[in-house]
């Protein structure tokens, strides 16, 4: 799945489309929203309106990507390779606790 590439190639290349300050910070807090969010979907079935918190950390989390990528004056790497979805929760982690 990861083209023979190590993930340490996969978050050195995600880290090239991440170097504005703002993008940063957006990030920061953007990738855990959104994978809050994904956590969040099984427990949607069970909690009546925990479907709302999760759209919305989505969707909040998607605006910062977005806004963040509009200071770095460069594409979500997603848009050209799929994968990076994958990446980025990795890249957070690294910049994180790294």
């Amino acid at each position: 799945m990861m083209g023979g590439r190590t993930w340490d190639e996969w978050i050195d290349e995600y880290s090239e489309s991440h170097q504005n300050p703002i993008n940063q910070l957006t990030h920061k807090f953007g990738i855990p929203m959104i994978a809050l969010s994904l956590l969040l979907i099984p427990a949607s079935f069970f909690v009546a309106g925990m479907w709302r918190v999760a759209l919305g950390l989505f969707v909040l989390g998607w605006v910062l990507q977005f806004i963040g990528h509009y200071f770095e004056g460069k594409p979500p790497e997603f848009m050209k390779d799929y994968r990076f979805l994958f990446v980025g929760m990795r890249w957070w982690i690294k910049k994180t606790f790294g």
